[in-house]
């Protein structure tokens, strides 16, 4: 039987957040440099969840000490690490290099200055509610459920809590006060689930910044 939510989260939650944070980008850590992925898990973790880290390296740790035995794999009550394209027979040490840079960052008070999201997590983590707006509303399938883009974000707006609508707004705010040009901002858009090109005449830039002037004034 399957590890119950809970329990999971107890021993594994900080572990997973860190390994979904490599999946997409190579598993190059050494024990001398981070890879992009740890970076853009230790930016965005210092900047919302600081206390997160010391539980990362406190379970990435305990897994490495404790891998799963055949008892527990056969029971279904373990963690599956994700395919990071590390051997099974080295994925212990892995997880120790990382929470040794886990620790270092922590004891020197070392955070990675503020910057782009880098990777496929980072940009989800930093932006989850543009991404389930993006990738929700403006898959393909849009033009089978929605007339125009105006209606699917006015759908979401009518189907959405205002909190949430809110906390969209936001996002947006801070996706377009950042140094991105247009190229950027389609890969922003590409990396959150859009899967259509913005309505004529606007740039992908542009229609963020209509987006969220709609969802405010309505």
């Amino acid at each position: 039987m399957s590890m119950k939510p809970l329990e999971h989260d107890r021993r594994y939650g900080e572990l997973d957040q860190v390994l979904r944070a490599y999946l997409g980008q190579p598993a190059d850590d050494t024990a001398e440099q981070r890879s992009r992925a740890l970076d853009a898990y230790l930016r965005h973790t210092w900047h919302t969840r600081p206390w997160a880290i010391a539980e990362a390296e406190r379970q990435l740790r305990e897994y490495g000490h404790n891998p799963p035995g055949r008892l527990r794999i056969d029971l279904g009550e373990f963690y599956a690490v994700p395919d990071v394209g590390i051997p099974q027979s080295a994925i212990g040490d892995w997880l120790f290099v990382l929470a040794d840079h886990l620790k270092q960052s922590i004891e020197d008070g070392e955070v990675p200055p503020p910057a782009n999201p880098q990777t496929h997590w980072e940009w989800h983590a930093r932006f989850p509610e543009t991404a389930q707006l993006l990738g929700g509303w403006f898959s393909q399938d849009i033009v089978d459920e929605f007339p125009d883009h105006e209606a699917a974000v006015a759908d979401y707006a009518a189907t959405t809590d205002p909190q949430i609508v809110a906390r969209l707004v936001g996002e947006l705010h801070e996706l377009i006060a950042l140094p991105l040009d247009e190229g950027d901002y389609a890969l922003a858009a590409a990396e959150l689930g859009m899967e259509v090109n913005p309505p004529e005449p606007f740039s992908y830039g542009a229609w963020f910044r209509t987006v969220a002037a709609t969802l405010t004034a309505g």
